[in-house]
């Protein structure tokens, strides 16, 4: 049975059950019924917590800033355990950070060794340890390349090797034929045995090797290049020279150089390689040093003197420094006849030192100019002389000595007119 009270104003209150409830309540009895109404109504209504008017921040917020302050007070943990760990053992790390690369497919390599390692930690950014650890990755790569080529060209030659051997072995079988088969090494023994000889009764010729400080170590490396062609050339030749090497320095620039070129064949070659200077090994009055800058010119090999050949590139052209040690020890010098042969163009008359040995050699076997100096490159001359100055001098003589007009006019004519006859 609804109550209804009497007061001087009416107040309507809204339940949460979707009720509205009407009370009238008369002034006298206003506390004791607003006391009932808060304690019905505190029963029905769950209790809300509003924020403080000093944060105007909503609840969804609040906590996302508490998961940022409680997230980077962990990671700020874990770095301090990174750094504790890497203050423990700092090379663990810096492998532990390359291995964890790798597996996210960035460029480093698979293996590394400790001085690596260091070096990589002493690098101060880590762009710059990236970049280390890149070239490392590149340079590994290129060792693999190399290291399987390497293996390829050496499972070819085993290959090749192996159909060789099977080729001869099936000629082995065939016992009637016409020529006999010059093996390899049969050639390198015959080759061995004229140098031993040569050695032994050969014309020395002899190499200066003391012009190391006058040239810049690409030209030494040129140097020491044609010194292998000349080497290769001699032993070739039907009468090699003996080669000497003089005025050459252990561990020298050029004894390091050629030591590298040859590896272990250095100490088995045919040749006499010392420290001493020429002027010590033979006499003053049998030496002949050719260079470019000297007044004298060659007319004939000489069978019986001792040539010397400086071991000097001069691409700075340093002209007159041959020239000048062999004044200084008093020797005798000659250079080629190149303008009485050639018809020089342009360049310097300058050989290179395995051209040298090659006119040398030839000169010793034939004699010849005309055929020694076609080993002359053609880019510096246009070509050879119809008839050389000395010829030309050797036919003014003649004409002086006899004349060749010593048959009388007609004599010919009639000659041959009574073989016709005839």
């Amino acid at each position: 049975m609804p109550v209804f009270l009497k007061m001087s104003g009416s107040i309507t209150l809204r339940s949460f059950g979707r009720f509205l409830v009407p009370f009238t309540i008369h002034r006298n009895k206003g506390v004791l019924c607003s006391t009932i109404l808060q304690r019905s109504v505190s029963s029905k209504i769950p209790t809300v917590s509003y924020p403080k008017k000093e944060s105007t921040s909503p609840p969804e917020q609040r906590g996302l800033d508490g998961w940022k302050i409680t997230m980077k007070s962990s990671m700020q943990e874990d770095a301090s355990a990174v750094s504790s760990s890497k203050d423990e053992d700092p090379l663990v790390a810096i492998r532990e950070l390359i291995e964890m690369w790798r597996l996210f497919g960035k460029e480093v390599p698979e293996q590394i060794s400790e001085e690596e390692l260091k070096t990589a930690m002493e690098c101060v950014s880590k762009s710059s340890k990236k970049k280390y650890l890149k070239y490392l990755y590149i340079k590994e790569k290129i060792k693999k390349a190399k290291q399987i080529k390497k293996e390829t060209k050496a499972a070819l030659k085993e290959k090749a090797k192996k159909d060789q051997l099977l080729e001869t072995t099936k000629e082995d079988k065939q016992q009637n034929f016409l020529f006999l088969r010059l093996w390899d090494r049969n050639i390198d023994i015959a080759m061995g045995w004229k140098g031993i000889q040569a050695m032994q009764f050969g014309q020395p010729l002899v190499f200066d090797m003391d012009y190391e400080n006058y040239m810049k170590p690409k030209e030494l490396k040129n140097t020491v290049s044609q010194l292998l062609e000349s080497e290769g050339w001699n032993r070739r030749n039907v009468d090699p020279f003996h080669i000497y090497f003089c005025n050459l320095k252990v561990e020298g620039a050029y004894h390091k150089e050629l030591v590298k070129r040859y590896g272990e064949k250095w100490d088995k070659l045919l040749l006499t390689a010392t420290e001493k200077s020429h002027v010590d090994l033979f006499p003053k009055d049998s030496i002949i040093y050719l260079t470019a800058d000297s007044p004298n010119v060659m007319t004939t090999f000489k069978h019986d003197k001792i040539y010397i050949l400086g071991s000097f590139v001069d691409k700075a052209m340093q002209t007159g420094t041959s020239l000048a040690k062999a004044k200084r020890l008093k020797l005798a010098t000659e250079c080629l006849p190149l303008d009485r042969y050639l018809q020089w163009d342009t360049g310097t008359k300058n050989l290179t030192l395995d051209q040298m040995m090659r006119i040398l050699l030839c000169l010793k076997n034939t004699g010849s100019w005309e055929e020694a100096l076609k080993f002359v490159p053609r880019r510096k001359h246009t070509g050879c002389m119809e008839i050389s100055q000395h010829s030309q001098e050797l036919v003014n003589r003649l004409k002086k000595s006899k004349p060749f007009n010593s048959f009388p006019k007609g004599s010919l004519n009639i000659h041959t007119q009574k073989r016709w006859l005839e």
